[in-house]
Formats: structure tokens, sequence, C-alpha cells
């Protein structure tokens, strides 16, 4: 993610204020996370950005590069460390869960930080990833997107994060989609829960620690 954090710095700000004008979606996928979130376990959410999942996820400690994004998130009383994915700075087995929320588009070194994270993760936890998937109509428009954020993005397909997942030592792998009719704020009066591969904008994928 470092050749990410200098443009995450200049566009905090907009990123934050984003989850005010899109509350809908935030809510869908937030109630879509829960369904994979073991309760009183002890998580790490890896790229925190301004730390919105992690409150609303009551997971204390997050991990992200940019500083300007580790303020808003540290003012929302996240313990923010300032590190990468490819590099996490826990002892091994430290973690119930590591989180990854629509940050995975930006890693630069995807296998590593995986095996990065089944290091921290104690035996039978988990790895639990948020994103868009690249082939749902909200992946096609992120990638056609002319944004700074996006035009760096490398966006991934459920199966393909399946098969890096299985790489790195993960399994009991399970799927679960929100955002399923449409990703425009106004129409979401409910937030839809699924389950399954395939389907949905929003896809979480659980898969734990072999």
């Amino acid at each position: 993610m470092s050749n990410n954090s200098k443009i995450f710095d200049s566009i905090a700000a907009d990123y934050d204020n984003w989850f005010e004008r899109n509350d809908n979606i935030f809510r869908a996928e937030v109630k879509a996370l829960k369904l994979a979130i073991s309760p009183h376990k002890k998580g790490v959410e890896i790229g925190t950005g301004t730390g919105r999942f992690a409150k609303a996820l009551k997971i204390p400690v997050g991990v992200e590069p940019s500083e300007n994004m580790a303020e808003f998130a540290q003012n929302r009383g996240i313990n923010v460390v300032k590190a990468y994915a490819e590099s996490l700075p826990f002892h091994n087995n430290s973690f119930d869960f590591v989180l990854f929320v629509t940050s995975i588009c930006f890693l630069n070194d995807i296998e590593k930080s995986f095996y990065e994270a089944n290091r921290i993760i104690k035996p039978n936890g988990a790895i639990i990833i948020g994103f868009i998937d690249k082939n749902s109509p909200l992946g096609k428009e992120y990638k056609k997107s002319k944004s700074k954020i996006y035009e760096k993005a490398n966006f991934y397909s459920a199966e393909e994060l399946t098969e890096i997942l299985i790489k790195s030592g993960f399994g009991n792998i399970t799927y679960f989609y929100t955002l399923n009719d449409t990703f425009k704020n106004e129409e979401i009066a409910k937030p839809v829960v699924g389950f399954g591969c395939g389907e949905g904008n929003f896809i979480i994928i659980k898969a734990l620690k072999n």
C-alpha cells in the first residue's frame, strides 16, 4: 500500500465524507460484515482508513500507512499502527481475526499480505475480506473510473481471491454479499444480505487458518 499512502493523504477528508453521503450503503456493508465477525473476538483491521468500519464493528486496532487517514481513525478511538499489510508489526498468533474492507485492491503484494495475515492469526482464526467484485456492475464502474484512487487499484473477483487464500494457507471458506440489486444510495431502503459467491456488488469472504 506504500505507493498509495500519499494519494490517500491528499483525499482523506473527501474519502471520509463519502460515507456521510452514502450512509445506506455503509450500513448495508456493516450489516453484512457483522455476519462474518464473531463478537467478543480480538481482531485487527488492515487498511483501516478513517476508521469508520473499525468503529462500527468494535475493532479497537487498525493498521494504516496514510497519516491523514490514520488521524481520522485515531479521532474515532481506533488504536492505529502505521504499517503496511506486507509487513505487520505483530507477533505470531496475535489475533482471532484479521479484516480487510475495500483495501485489498490497493495492496502492493496481495500474496505476501495474506501470508502475513495468516501469521498473526491464531489457529482456526479467520481472515475476513469485504470487497467490490470486479465482475459486478459496481466493480466495472470503478474500473472505468478516472479517479486518482482507482486508477492504480487492482480489483479481484471472488474466484481469484479464493485461489489466493487457499494458496496462502486458508480453508473452510464461506461467502456473504450485499448491495445485490443496486448500489445507488437512495434506492437502498432496506439492506439486503445474502449468502453465496458471485452475487452482489459487495462480497465478503471468510476463510479459516488451516
